[in-house]
């Protein structure tokens, strides 16, 4: 949901933005350029190329703003599911490496977007051991849970900032705490909370934060990944772009809009949580009047604009007509 803006149509109105987000008209208007007279490489050296590099580095910077981090700690790539990937493989490898083999124990949660999931799954083919953490009835995870799990040899624990599902909120700072305690890194894929709730880098503690840009009213095909200063990735796409950490030419256009709709959705966020809240209680208490309905996820801590209620008898799949 985007207060403000109407994405209704003759043929219904569209609510899923979970899933994905209009793209704002004036990020469209900021792309334009450098999909026509500005498309220099950023990598050249020469003036086209280095007007294309200063927009990305502006974008980055407006990245990082809505993170509260350092723009050197901002990795663009091309969408959210690659940062989680590269946050999780990069990171396990970069440590599997450094200690020469002996720390090889990976820990997340039951409830991880695929990208996490599958990622995981990977790493325990070539070996790696992996520890998955239960949650709770509202679909929390306990932190204490995680601590127990955590040894001397893990190297990364991975949990959601907010599941895309049912909108619960994880207690990530407590598990960050948890796992700094440790000296292992923290990731979390905070993919559906960007744009949605403040996220502040340092007072969250997490090593590693994923976000993709189509979430966030920017174009599909770009994302980006906060690396805390001092962590060592293991790079899933090879090459020299993105300080070695991320290979292949910037998506120049992408990440201009992208910028553009963090510096939007920072300035935002206050009114419009305000307003999702609001327009969430409207729908549930409309829903909660049929009989056999209860909202799902946590009561408090789950994201303003998500509603996810279920009714008894109901089957979701055949009520949209749903088939394989």
């Amino acid at each position: 949901m985007t207060p403000g803006r109407s994405t209704g149509s003759a043929a219904g109105v569209y609510l899923d933005h979970n899933a994905t987000t209009p793209v704002r008209p004036e990020v469209v208007e900021a792309m334009l350029p450098y999909l026509r007279e500005h498309f220099g490489n950023p990598n050249s050296p020469y003036r086209i190329g280095q007007q294309a590099r200063r927009a990305v580095e502006a974008a980055r910077a407006q990245v990082a703003r809505l993170l509260n981090a350092q723009p050197a700690e901002v990795v663009f790539t091309s969408c959210g599911s690659e940062s989680d990937v590269l946050a999780v493989c990069g990171a396990a490898q970069s440590a599997f490496e450094r200690s020469q083999g002996a720390r090889r124990h990976l820990i997340t949660s039951a409830v991880e977007h695929d990208a996490v999931r599958e990622a995981f799954e990977g790493l325990k083919r070539r070996g790696f051991e992996v520890s998955v953490v239960g949650v709770d009835g509202q679909g929390r995870v306990d932190p204490d849970a995680v601590r127990r799990r955590i040894r001397p040899d893990t190297s990364l624990v991975s949990v959601m900032h907010s599941n895309n599902e049912v909108g619960t909120l994880q207690p990530v700072a407590e598990i960050a705490a948890a796992c700094r305690e440790k000296g292992v890194l923290f990731h979390t894929d905070a993919v559906q909370t960007a744009g949605k709730l403040p996220i502040d880098v340092l007072s969250l503690g997490a090593d590693l934060v994923a976000l993709s840009g189509h979430k966030l009213n920017a174009p599909k095909g770009v994302g980006a990944l906060y690396v805390r200063q001092g962590v060592r990735l293991a790079p899933v796409v090879t090459g020299h772009q993105e300080r070695n950490r991320r290979g292949g030419t910037e998506n120049v256009a992408s990440i201009v809009g992208f910028g553009l709709a963090c510096e939007l959705a920072s300035a935002e966020l206050p009114r419009h949580a305000e307003e999702f809240l609001a327009l969430r209680k409207r729908l549930e208490d409309g829903c909660l009047r049929i009989q056999g309905s209860r909202v799902n996820g946590h009561p408090d801590e789950r994201l303003p604009n998500t509603c996810h209620v279920s009714f008894d008898g109901l089957d979701a799949f055949q009520a949209v007509g749903w088939s394989e």
